[in-house]
């Protein structure tokens, strides 16, 4: 430490120590898609109880307007991307290798994306009639 360090305040220190902005950027991000999930969880269970004891055809012409299409197309997305930051901050903190840490990561990008990709595309082809 140095004769001016001393005189320095704790967050002058601090300052440019880790990479402080892309923890609150994840931290909001991860908020917004929970508020979000809270109401379109709600929209949901409300969609397949008014489908409960409907018939494929009932289910399919549900799920093809588009009000419901869009409404699930939003679930979809926001389900997969508040799963994927969640699963990135469990694996940032429990995963100690540096390696699988990183394979891991890739590993639930690559999931929560393909899972999402299928999800959102089978919702398309029924509102889309495909």
């Amino acid at each position: 430490m140095s004769g001016f360090d001393r005189f320095r305040t704790p967050l002058k220190n601090a300052r440019g120590l880790g990479a402080a902005k892309d923890g609150v950027h994840h931290f909001v991000v991860q908020r917004i898609t929970a508020v979000a999930l809270f109401f379109l969880v709600i929209y949901f269970v409300g969609f397949l109880v008014s489908l409960a004891g409907a018939d494929y055809a009932a289910a399919r012409a549900a799920v093809a307007h588009p009000c419901n299409a869009v409404l699930l197309i939003a679930f979809l997305v926001a389900m997969f991307w508040h799963a994927q930051l969640g699963l990135q901050v469990v694996i940032e903190d429990y995963v100690h290798t540096q390696g699988l840490a990183i394979l891991s990561q890739l590993a639930v990008r690559f999931a929560c994306v393909l899972a999402a990709l299928a999800s959102v595309l089978a919702v398309l082809r029924i509102a889309l009639g495909a």
